[in-house]
């Protein structure tokens, strides 16, 4: 009988272990750390300076077309009868036109949405940039390497779940590590209680990830706490002491002591966050309630504000907002979007000069991948290479990064109806918010395991 219940070894193995990184890290001593962990942190002096790293992920895959808008009157004479219906008249783009500190080549200007006047304000104080075309590659590739399919590409391009997990992940659907949980993993003994190194607002994300490091799952209102267990059961704290006794305490069997374990973590966690969080003051900056993104962002903040009193050094957050896959509606239902989107990292930018961390913070933005720039009459396409945000007190922003592409179908930056083949890449993206967080060089590839591939590793967008 006993045979039925086990997996197979490796199986098991592999089970213990990511168990065991989420059971060990289960008190608030610095040393509740597996020796993997340890020896996976080691290269890392633990720093004395506090920083966090936030990825806003659109969920859909965002048009880019609508997001960052050719501004230049011949680039939009030419983006307006590729996107038709869809496109933005250019005197509605005036008071989002930017004006960077490092022009574009070729007279090119860009516009934000009209609706993204908050992250226009942060682009012209200096703190928000904006990363032109940026996508998944395996290596550098050109239009022709791609025709000819001489270079490995990334697998099942324009597949929402796969180039979501290949974006966040560097592997398509199924990965079990993405390299915000690998950066976390550089990090783990720098953080007083390992448990909050990685912190996911919005659920459950492979980025998250790590070899060692699990992600911490909590919700806008806080941590999940498990009721029986926090509060009197049917009136009763007999009732409740012998429920937390029930499920924490050791078992014989290696699966039930485990799971026990598991849980005796997430119990001590969520005492320790609930403790944090009830003796922080109220911020001051204004949150949207009605915004999804501006409640997660502003959790974000509260833990950021709580980092001294949970040990923590560097962390990584996750949160996101979804509706970006917009085959139809677009008109209608990608502005109100973006408004949000930028509300909400307004919010948080504000927040962070508040809590005076606005150096030592850096948030950007992710999607599945970009949109066609051609129009389908209601909306856009799946695509691939897109724009993105990185914004900051340490970024060198109020400016572009990266190669503006050519605003044309089956031109010279595209694999037809607008799909931009990305010019940056996220390997070269994450190994310079890597770098930036105390990643040396030498260690880059455990974050971004295809970083060798690239010349330019750093992409320079900050200070």
């Amino acid at each position: 009988m006993t045979s039925v219940h086990r997996l197979p070894t490796l199986q098991r193995r592999e089970f213990l272990r990511r168990a065991s990184a989420l059971g060990v890290a289960g008190a608030a001593a610095p040393w509740a750390l597996n020796l993997a962990a340890l020896g996976e942190a080691a290269a890392q002096t633990a720093p004395s300076d506090y920083k966090a790293l936030v990825c806003v992920f659109l969920y859909g895959g965002n048009d880019y077309g609508n997001t960052v808008i050719p501004y230049d009157a011949p680039s939009h004479t030419a983006y307006q009868p590729i996107r038709q219906t869809l496109a933005i008249p250019r005197d509605q783009l005036a008071a989002t036109a930017l004006t960077p500190r490092v022009a574009l080549p070729d007279a090119r200007q860009m516009a934000l949405s009209p609706q993204m006047t908050g992250l226009k304000t942060i682009f012209d104080a200096g703190k928000l940039g904006v990363l032109l075309n940026v996508g998944t590659l395996v290596q550098p590739t050109t239009l022709a390497q791609y025709k000819a399919q001489s270079v490995p590409l990334p697998p099942k391009l324009f597949s929402h779940n796969d180039q979501q997990s290949v974006w966040q992940a560097s592997n398509p659907e199924g990965a079990i590590s993405g390299w915000g949980g690998r950066l976390g993993d550089q990090f783990l003994s720098a953080n007083g209680n390992a448990t909050f190194t990685c912190i996911n607002v919005s659920g459950n994300a492979v980025f998250m990830a790590g070899q060692q490091a699990v992600q911490y799952q909590m919700s806008t209102s806080g941590a999940v706490a498990i009721n029986g267990v926090t509060r009197p059961l049917y009136g009763s704290q007999a009732c409740a002491d012998a429920l937390r006794s029930l499920i924490t305490a050791e078992r014989s069997h290696w699966m039930e002591q485990e799971l026990n374990r598991v849980v005796s973590r997430s119990v001590n966690a969520q005492a320790i966050v609930a403790s944090a969080l009830n003796t922080l003051p109220a911020l001051n900056t204004v949150f949207d309630t009605t915004n999804s993104l501006a409640t997660q962002l502003q959790m974000v903040a509260k833990m950021i504000a709580a980092r001294s009193s949970m040990g923590a050094k560097r962390q990584v957050f996750f949160v996101s907002i979804g509706g970006f896959d917009l085959h139809d509606f677009l008109p209608d239902q990608h502005p109100g979007l973006l408004r949000k989107v930028s509300e909400a990292l307004g919010s948080f930018y504000d927040a962070t000069v508040e809590l005076g961390v606005a150096n030592q913070v850096t948030a950007f933005t992710a999607s599945d991948f970009g949109r066609t720039l051609s129009s389908n009459g209601d909306g856009s396409d799946h695509g691939w290479g897109s724009h993105h945000f990185v914004l900051g007190g340490a970024v060198k922003g109020g400016r572009f990064w990266g190669q503006a592409p050519e605003v044309a179908v089956n031109g010279p930056d595209d694999v037809g109806q607008g799909r931009l083949l990305p010019t940056s890449s996220v390997d070269q993206l994450g190994a310079t918010l890597a770098s930036w967080m105390g990643v040396p060089a030498s260690d880059l590839s455990r974050v971004m395991p295809q970083i060798a591939n690239y010349t330019q590793k750093d992409l320079g967008f900050f200070l």
